[in-house]
């Protein structure tokens, strides 16, 4: 998937009870999409924490978030009700075709608190008309884009009508 290109449908069940529906999104400016490895991993939940503390600053900006895992449904719900994220739409049950899809990486499970497969965590910043604006991928759990980095980068690219790049 390059920049410019239309993102991959992608629907799934929220831990709230509702869907979460690529098609229907309709932000202001953007859609970012966190894919995060799961309830299993120290480093999403910092950064999910840390998310929901931002939050307000991506919708001020126009900005529709949505976290996603590989997660089944009960270890979602877990990740809700245990993790400091209350704000933040968390949906479940990526499979694996979708993953590949979006050109996450995946790993296997290594321990008993892993699960037996799981993607390794990605960032999407997706534009009003399903185009991907923006992404970052990782094959491990560690230097992912820091979220004061990523509104700075958003104020920047609005004031400068910045392009995205990578298409070519």
């Amino acid at each position: 998937m390059k920049p410019q290109e239309k993102v991959p449908h992608l629907e799934l069940d929220l831990i709230n009870g509702t869907k979460w529906d690529m098609s229907k999104q309709d932000p202001e400016k953007y859609t970012m999409i966190l894919f995060y490895r799961g309830y299993h991993c120290p480093v999403c939940k910092k950064q999910l924490e840390s998310l929901k503390d931002k939050l307000q600053k991506f919708v001020d900006r126009g900005i529709n978030v949505v976290a996603i895992s590989m997660d089944t449904e009960e270890r979602a719900k877990k990740t809700g009700d245990e993790w400091d994220i209350s704000s933040i739409p968390v949906a479940y049950e990526l499979s694996k075709e979708q993953a590949k899809e979006w050109g996450l990486y995946l790993s296997k499970g290594i321990s008993d608190k892993e699960p037996d497969l799981f993607s390794e965590p990605g960032m999407f910043l997706i534009k009003k008309d399903g185009t991907l604006y923006a992404s970052s991928v990782q094959t491990m759990p560690f230097a992912r884009p820091a979220l004061d980095d990523i509104l700075g980068a958003i104020d920047f690219v609005e004031k400068e009508g910045y392009p995205a790049r990578g298409e070519a």
